[in-house]
């Protein structure tokens, strides 16, 4: 093969010779914007003129770079040329042979279909970073030596040796991916490991971290049993990845629960975090909704920090936005919350989620809202379920770009012998020396109609007949005796009209007073207070039941 005639194919050859051939600019219009040749002038001062490029053998150049050079010539791509740095690594290649056979490394890195390409479209095209057969990695970039379309024409392979970069960039990546593997780690131990379950309501959730290119955000969820039946419902989400996220996460998820112990309207909670979040890290913020869930009242009082609505599904199959308020994000201070509530009776399903679930790059926010909610609307079956045909529905996949998480509650519609086990009896209490008696006749013959045990009646009038005696004598009306039985406990309420808190203390021998609380502490599972809206409060204690 002639080197010297493909050589001369080489791109930009060409018009230089033909620049050559041209009619020559004239000395007096070489300053009119035209380019001398790139060739040697003789120095005024007589040294020797050094060779200009033009003038340089091409074979002795492409022999001494270090690169890989191959040149190939027709249809099978038959050898004509290869470096010395090519015979280095991959050793002698028969000349004239056809690369399929002659260069199997480039076979194996698929770039003969890519040879075939370039000798087409007479365009260059280059396959970065691939890993040869000698375990160095390279660029392989193939240019035309030949008019566009002629399948006589041959193809320069120049290969740079890229190793150490690609070296780095997989020590990078490594580096990455155990970031992010201690980011979900911290994130998945930040979030509760078993959900609670509360007596009436049917609870599940899923997370779903970022793919492997994003790293992890602060996406959580939580739910805590209030006693007295009650349940919180809490979901947030960290703005920002990473480490920091889920650590600044799983700080507001700990002063969540220790709120929520406070039993406190749910504004009044996010309150709270706000001014928390700011003494955490005062550039990061963070969305969240904290519910609470009464059965007695069949409704869900929320309160909302620049979060998505919660979506809620009746027995009929509407489903509805939970409505304003909504403050803004947790760590802006300087907004005072409110709570709003919606209904959420026997047979509704209430779903909580984060932004991942419903927020795509090329698609308004509410658009992603309403496919949930039409998902929701035709969605059936346990939580868990429901979870899961959200979470499909919405396209959450693997690598997907963004953490998600969903908290789906149901509130089941009881019947038959389950719902014998699903109770509530009340009792005005009109004040006076008749309601202490009152309230114990009405507890005796409910306990006694829902067939407790003997001394489970005689706890419970008696835990019953102390709540009312200390209302009658610290609170004021209206007054009101409520009990309720679940499944796995009896619970006993007491409400009135002041706001006044009961504590537990202990009563010295002269007392006449100050004993109720503390034999309510006493004889029941669990007992506590708070305040109920528009003023009042509620104390309550609970009793577990043995299973039969």
């Amino acid at each position: 093969m002639n080197f010297t005639r493909w050589s001369a194919r080489l791109p930009g050859t060409q018009r230089r010779a033909a620049a050559r051939t041209e009619t020559p600019v004239s000395p007096d219009r070489r300053g009119e914007g035209s380019v001398p040749a790139a060739r040697a002038e003789p120095p005024a001062d007589g040294t020797p003129p050094v060779p200009a490029v033009d003038e340089l053998p091409a074979r002795d150049v492409l022999d001494r770079v270090p690169a890989l050079v191959a040149l190939v010539h027709g249809p099978d791509h038959r050898i004509a040329y290869v470096n010395d740095a090519y015979t280095a690594a991959f050793g002698v290649r028969p000349m004239g042979a056809p690369a399929r056979e002659a260069l199997p490394e480039l076979a194996e890195l698929g770039l003969l279909p890519l040879l075939d390409q370039v000798l087409r479209s007479g365009k260059p095209r280059t396959l970065k970073s691939r890993k040869a057969v000698d375990g160095r990695s390279y660029t392989f970039t193939c240019t035309p030596v030949a008019e566009d379309g002629d399948r006589d024409g041959g193809v320069l392979v120049f290969a740079t040796d890229v190793t150490d970069h690609a070296e780095a960039a997989e020590r990078l990546r490594a580096s990455e991916r155990r970031q992010r593997e201690t980011a979900v780690t911290l994130q998945r131990s930040l979030l509760p490991q078993e959900l609670e379950q509360p007596d009436d309501l049917r609870i599940a959730a899923t997370y779903q971290p970022g793919g492997t290119e994003a790293a992890v955000g602060g996406d959580w969820y939580d739910v805590i049993t209030l006693g007295g039946g009650r349940t919180a419902l809490v979901i947030g989400d960290v703005m920002g990845r990473g480490v920091r996220a889920a650590a600044v996460m799983g700080q507001l998820r700990t002063a969540v629960r220790a709120y929520a112990r406070l039993d406190l309207p749910p504004h009044e909670v996010l309150q709270l975090l706000d001014g928390l979040a700011i003494e955490i890290d005062a550039n990061q913020i963070a969305t969240c909704v904290y519910a609470v869930h009464d059965p007695n009242e069949g409704r869900l009082v929320y309160a909302s920090a620049g979060h998505l609505p919660i979506l809620v599904r009746d027995e009929n199959g509407t489903v509805s936005r939970a409505d304003e308020p909504t403050g803004p994000p947790l760590g802006t201070g300087g907004w005072m919350h409110a709570s709003g509530s919606i209904a959420l009776g026997p047979g509704s399903t209430a779903v909580l989620y984060t932004d991942g679930l419903v927020e795509r790059r090329d698609e308004d926010l509410d658009e992603g809202i309403a496919s949930l909610e039409r998902a929701l609307a035709g969605a059936t079956g346990t939580p868990q379920v429901i979870c899961d045909r959200l979470v499909r529905s919405a396209g959450v996949t693997a690598d997907h770009d963004d953490d998600v998480a969903v908290l789906v509650l149901q509130h089941p519609a009881r019947t038959g012998p389950d719902g014998d086990l699903f109770r509530n009896a009340a009792l005005e209490l009109l004040g006076g020396v008749e309601a202490a008696p009152r309230a114990r006749a009405f507890a005796s013959g409910v306990l006694t109609s829902w067939r407790f045990p003997a001394e489970l009646q005689d706890l419970g009038v008696l835990a019953a007949s102390e709540l009312v005696a200390n209302s009658l004598q610290h609170g004021t009306p209206p007054m009101r005796l409520r009990l309720r039985r679940t499944d796995r406990r009896l619970i006993i309420e007491v409400t009135d009209g002041d706001d006044h808190l009961p504590r537990r203390r202990r009563a010295e021998p002269a007392d006449e007073s100050g004993r109720g609380i503390a034999i309510v502490a006493t004889i029941a599972s669990n007992w506590g207070s708070r305040r109920t809206p528009g003023g009042g409060k509620a104390v309550w204690c609970e009793f577990v039941l043995q299973k039969g």
